[in-house]
């Protein structure tokens, strides 16, 4: 039975860890993109402007 309790305790920094990571990446990512707008405002814009334009015509 202590095994158990071990295995979850340990899923759960994982887990925690896990979700750590992921918001480090999310926060890199947004960073990244916004770096890059400024650098290439053009290419930033059209791209922008295509994600518009699939969302659109995007069926839910």
């Amino acid at each position: 039975m202590p095994e158990r309790d071990d295995d979850s305790l340990e899923q759960r920094e994982t887990e925690a860890e896990r979700r750590r990571r992921r918001a480090q990446f999310l926060r890199e990512l947004t960073e990244a993109r916004e770096l890059r707008e400024r650098v290439q405002p053009r290419r930033a814009k059209a791209a922008r402007l295509r994600h518009a334009m699939r969302m659109r015509t995007f069926r839910w």
